[in-house]
This record gives structure tokens, sequence and C-alpha cells, in this order.
């Protein structure tokens, strides 16, 4: 059993403190307002600290004396309204749920959507999402994903800099608001998937070290000290983030973890963190008899993460498969600087639709090794990809999606290729319309020496990719405020377009119109100086596809078997403003002309 630390009611107004400090010789808990305000609390032989006091009004300010000299707050503090560096709150988890039947769908028939709480409304905060959910479940969509949203220093920041992991943030509606998002949310049909860090904690705010040995200097990450999940004491450190991944679960009934960058937890263990924490969402799946999914986002490739236990694996259920996206940007831009430079060929984009990974066990120029594993026999359900997301749009320099880099036509070919492709798709909020703003990296830190580091790591971060132009100011209030969601395209006959392009693809997605690109009996065809991918899948009843990624009219020729070929979509019909002229019909052995930057699909019986 993980040990469970913070302020833990245990009935109404009976409140018990616990925090982990070995190394301390004493821990005095201090509560704001009452007559005897400082309380000697009783260590045990594990450094765990406690003290179980009356008349603890939920909203309580509490803090920590160390050693009679140093006043911190609770590192598992559950509300830090007050801010990262003033007392922690006591907080009740009681809620009024309505989900009790509820049961997410399963993982294969998610259409994910990513969105970013502070930017995707003009208020930023979660009740404002709420009456936007009927939008969301209109488009197709069925689970959101929410970016971070643990406590971090200011009121704007992606959500990566958290630095009190079991404390939602304030400006955001704290946790009385996450939980009415996410009742809102079973109560229409979605699930809701949150994004944690369990690499690192952010620099401002962050002082779990005068706690106790939470980091190591054994390894380093690129955004601070690694985390100590392998070290001595590290069982103490494991039972706080498992601790905290399961009280998302459980106390805020979200049905998935996005576990951020798994490539920059560094752990030696027999059995590895994400393992461990696996399995202590197993036992709270048998215990509440509903499923509760793991996702984790590494750039390593390594299959490993979803091997079962038995295995030597984590036993994860699926992982972000970045290849995917990168081969689709490569070959829609032309960008061939930083990682895109292992990329760029109609190949790489065959032979991710085949097993999600270009890079299995092969070496890579741009990181000059080699990389990856072999992911043959994991279902395509195992992995999400996506077009565009959080990272790939928002470090950029200046923070340009992917409607802001290519043409329209070009823009629907790269919806296509990810809404039929076999694996999980992820949508970026407001990719669905082509929101005209960019999406930018913002920061609001009380440090200026902070800002400044932040600043120059941000120019740096761009140098292989050769951008030019100056960093936008990652403080600046605009550039929050410039990063937010318009929802102004009902006039743009354009966005409205692409958004009925997406909606439409993801309705027939999910009636099954593309499944046998899913199955096993799917051959790829490259046309790579023409810069086509052919996908013909299925066996009695056959899909076929051809996806043009030149500028230049091509033409094809349908297979030679086969019968007829009946149309099921082009993404140059005149419905979609293009051109029109795609046959309804063709036969076996036909040629067809595709438009250039164009996509077809076709069904026979």
């Amino acid at each position: 059993m993980h040990e469970r630390t913070g302020a833990i009611y245990q009935d109404q107004n009976r409140c018990k403190f616990r925090v982990w400090a070995p190394f301390r010789k004493s821990v005095e808990l201090h509560i704001e307002g009452k007559n005897e305000s400082r309380f000697a609390m009783e260590q045990d032989g594990q450094g765990y600290w406690e003290r179980v006091l009356d008349d603890i009004p939920e909203g309580t300010k509490y803090s920590f004396r160390l050693d009679q000299e140093l006043t911190r707050l609770d590192p598992a503090s559950r509300d830090q309204s007050a801010g990262v560096h003033n007392a922690s709150k006591t907080l009740n988890a009681d809620y009024d749920w309505d989900d009790r039947d509820w049961q997410p769908m399963p993982l294969k028939n998610m259409i994910m959507y990513e969105l970013h709480t502070g930017t995707f409304t003009p208020s930023g905060t979660f009740e404002a999402i709420i009456p936007r959910l009927d939008y969301i479940l209109d488009l197709g969509v069925n689970t959101i994903e929410l970016m971070p949203v643990c406590q971090f220093p200011g009121s704007r920041n992606w959500g990566y800099d958290g630095v009190y992991p079991y404390a939602v943030q304030d400006s955001y509606g704290g946790a009385s608001g996450l939980k009415k998002l996410v009742n809102a949310c079973h109560q229409k049909g979605l699930a809701v998937i949150l994004d944690v860090v369990y690499n690192h904690l952010g620099p401002e705010g962050n002082y779990l070290n005068d706690f106790g040995p939470y980091f190591t200097d054994k390894y380093k990450t690129p955004w601070g000290a690694a985390l100590n999940f392998d070290d001595a004491f590290s069982d103490h450190v494991r039972s706080y983030f498992i601790n905290a991944a399961l009280m998302w679960l459980r106390e805020f009934h979200i049905d998935a973890l996005r576990l951020d960058a798994v490539h920059a937890i560094f752990d030696n263990s027999a059995r590895h963190i994400l393992a461990e924490m696996r399995e202590a969402a197993d036992l709270l799946e048998q215990r509440e008899h509903r499923p509760y999914y793991l996702i984790a986002e590494s750039d390593l490739n390594d299959v490993k993460l979803l091997r079962s236990y038995h295995e030597g694996g984590c036993n994860l259920d699926a992982q972000w498969a970045d290849d995917f996206h990168h081969s689709v940007h490569a070959l829609a831009t032309g960008e061939r600087n930083g990682y895109y430079s292992d990329f760029g060929k109609i190949e790489n984009l065959a032979k991710t639709f085949r097993q999600a990974f270009v890079y299995d066990g092969r070496y890579s120029g741009f990181r000059k090794r080699t990389i990856g594993s072999d992911p043959s026999g994991h279902p395509p359900e195992k992995f999400v990809v996506c077009i565009q997301n959080h990272d790939q749009v928002g470090n950029r320099m200046k923070g340009e999606r992917l409607s802001h880099l290519v043409s329209f036509e070009m823009t629907k070919l790269c919806a296509g290729a990810m809404l039929i492709s076999p694996f999980v798709p992820l949508l970026f909020m407001g990719e669905e319309y082509g929101e005209k703003h960019p999406f930018l990296y913002f920061v609001s830190h009380s440090d200026p020496v902070l800002v400044e580091a932040v600043r120059k790591g941000r120019q740096q971060e761009f140098a292989s990719f050769e951008w030019k132009g100056e960093v936008p100011d990652p403080q600046a209030t605009e550039t929050f405020e410039l990063s937010k969601l318009q929802w102004n395209f009902d006039g743009d006959k354009t966005q409205v377009t692409l958004r009925e392009y997406y909606r439409h693809l993801i309705t027939m997605r999910r009636n099954g119109h593309f499944e046998n690109f899913a199955s096993d009996h799917i051959e790829t065809r490259i046309h790579e100086n023409e810069m086509i991918l052919e996908l013909q899948a299925g066996v009695d009843q056959q899909n076929l596809a051809f996806f043009n990624f030149d500028q230049k009219t091509r033409e094809v020729r349908l297979p030679s078997s086969g019968g007829n070929w009946q149309k099921v979509l082009a993404s140059w019909d005149a419905e979609w403003l293009g051109p029109g002229g795609a046959p309804a019909l063709a036969e076996a052995n036909c040629r067809i002309t595709l438009p250039p930057e164009s996509l077809i699909i076709f069904i026979n019986q």
C-alpha cells in the first residue's frame, strides 16, 4: 500500500496531516487562525510525520516548520490557490457525482481532442469549457485531453512548470471546477484524459528537496533535476507520485492519464516506476469496476512501455507515435530542419501506416544513433497519432498551426491521412476549423532571473531549425492572449467547410468506413518520385486510398483486380471547395487523375 500524504479529512472537520521528511529532527504543523497555532508532529520509522486535529474547516491555511527554522508548504497540498509561495489550504475530496454508471469507451474507439484550459475559451476556466462540449460532440469527438492542470506559478502557463502535483490550478477554477467539468463530460458521453508530468517539477515554487531526497544527481533532464525513482529512499518518492496519479483517477474520475515525456523518467529498478503505477491502477480498476488508461509520450519508440508485465514491460495501454506526425509534416511542408531531417519521404509515411514507427531499430541521422524497437504484434489502438499538437505547434518559433504553413488542399489531405489511419487520432484545439491565431509558449514567472533564462532557452531551442525572426516573449501577456482560440469562424466559408470536412471524416471513421485500414491485410505501394502513397486494405470488402503530396497533377492506375471501385470521399470534391470531377465509380485497371495535394478513398464489394 502506497503511503498517502497531505491533509486528509477523516470525517467532518477532523483532518490528518502527514508529510515525509526523513532527515528532519522536528516538524511542526502551523495552522493559521488557531490560538495555539503550532502543533508538534510525531515521526514513524519511515520518516513520515503525522498529526490529527479536530475543528479544521475546509479552506484552513497551514504550513510545516522544519527543524524550527524553515517554513515550507505541503508537498501534497490539494489547494494552493494562495499561490506557489504562500500557505497551503485543506480541501475535502467529497463531491456529488452524477456519473455512477459511467464507463469510458474502449481506447480503439476514441477520437481525442487536446485542449489547453487557459486558451480554449476567453475566460480560460474549466467551467467555461462546459458550454463548448456540445460543439465538441457535434464534431464527433468523444474524448477530451486536458494539458496539465497542476498548480504552477502565476496565472498563465502550458502546465509543464507545475510544482504541486496534487493541487489544481486556481486560475482555471481549482479542484471543484475540474470536477464539474469531468462530471459534465461524463453526462454527455465524453471521456477525459489528463496530461500529467512525472519527469520533473517546475523551477519556481519547487521546495521538495527541503523535505527529502525527491531528486537525484544521477541523471539530468532538459527541464531540471531528475526525480529520484531508483536511488536511496526512492520507495517513498515513488509512492508520492503513484498516489498523485491514483488521486486523479479516484477523486477526479479522470478516465486516462497521458504521461508526459517518459523518456525523461529515469529508473533502473527491477520494476520500473511506470509498471508499478500501472499495477496500482490495475488494483483501482478491480475496486471500481471500470477501466483506467495510461498512455505514454516517449520519443524513444520503445515498445517495452507496451509489453506485458511477464515480458518485462510496463503494460501501458498506449503510447504517442510521433513518427506519424513527422512523416506527414515533412511531406506537407517540405521542412527538413531539426528532427524533420530524418523524414520527408513517402516510404516513411507508408511504414507508419503499417506499424506506427519509422525508427524501429534504425539509425537516425539527426540523433546520430540507432533509435527504436520493432512494434510488430502490437495492435494499432496501442498508438496515438496526430498532425498537430501543443508540442509540434507551440514549439515552433512563431507557433504556426499547420493551416498557416500549407494550402487548404494540403490541410485536407493531412487531416484525411490521420483520420483514416489505423491508430487512435488526436486533434489539437482549433485544428478542425483552421484557427488563425497561433499557439505560442507562455509563462508568468515572478523571478526576473528565471524569466530571462526562459527567454534565452527558447532562442537556443530553435537553433537547429534555422527559423528567422524574433522569438515572442514567453512572459508577455500579449503572447498568452494571442494564443487564445477566436471562435469567430462562422463567417469564413473556408473555415466552416474545413470543420465540416473534419466532421464528415470523423463520422465515417466512427461508422466503420475505414476499419480495413486497421486490419492486418494492408498493402502500401510507394510512388516516391511522384510523391504518391497508395494504400489497399481488406479481404472480401476492400478499401483503396491515394495520397498525392505533390504540387503537380498526377495520374495513377487502379489495381487490376477487385472489380469496380466506388468513391467514398475525395478531398477535391466541390462540397469541400475543390474543383470537383472525382470519379464516382472507377473500373479495375483504369487510370484516374489526382489533382495536386489531394486524397481519394474508394471501396469495393
